[in-house]
């Protein structure tokens, strides 16, 4: 991949199987010649976020990896790298992947070569559009994707607007303070929570203080 930032290739562990992601090296890289990230309100600082491997994005792979896909449409939220995404596709889920940034869909595509896999299904995904054609899902993931307090209503609504009447979302939080916030805006769309310490998170390099947020809806 041609790329002006510079770039680091490893490889994750997620139970018995080898993830191939090619990240940025670190978050401090910054590219964005042609103003588009600007323009998307995306600032220097914030601009290597999507492409950095975070914590929560594996503790959130590590949980699909026995997670029951059968017959669900399932949607990443906030995708970034696409870790998560990129363990469902190899597990031949029906997995689409949506981010804001501009930058995601070609690391994606890359990472999904480097994996010998066929290319996921993505689509730039504005929290606040009320008229994406992404359509709705029976399982909606994300992770660490609450960085400021006026991300949970918006997040809450676009979850509400792309979940079927009987759908489960799970989101890993690293313990931003914003878990009870999202879970009572959810819970105004009928939505029922559950947090929960992951079990096992020695694949990380420091202890994981956040939570598995679980939700669930029937009708």
């Amino acid at each position: 991949m041609t790329s002006p930032v510079r770039v680091r290739y490893q490889t994750i562990e997620i139970g018995n199987k080898d993830i191939h992601l090619c990240t940025l090296r670190d978050n401090q890289q910054f590219s964005d010649p042609d103003g588009v990230a600007e323009r998307l309100g995306i600032c220097d600082t914030s601009w290597p976020l999507f492409g950095v491997l975070w914590p929560s994005s594996q503790v959130l792979a590590n949980y699909m990896l026995d997670y029951d896909i059968e017959g669900k449409r399932i949607l990443e939220v906030g995708c970034g790298i696409g870790l998560a995404s990129i363990l469902l596709n190899q597990r031949n889920a029906d997995i689409t992947a949506t981010d804001y940034h501009p930058q995601v869909k070609t690391f994606l595509n890359r990472n999904t070569q480097l994996n010998n896999n066929k290319n996921i299904t993505f689509e730039r995904a504005d929290w606040a559009d009320e008229h994406s054609n992404l359509g709705r899902f029976d399982l909606i993931i994300g992770s660490d994707l609450l960085y400021e307090d006026q991300h949970i209503a918006l997040l809450a609504g676009f979850i509400n607007r792309h979940a079927n009447p009987n759908c489960k979302v799970i989101l890993v939080d690293p313990g931003r303070g914003r878990k009870n916030k999202i879970s009572n805006d959810l819970l105004n769309f009928g939505f029922t929570s559950n947090h929960i310490k992951p079990e096992d998170t020695h694949y990380l390099a420091e202890p994981f203080k956040g939570h598995i947020m679980k939700f669930l809806r029937t009708q």
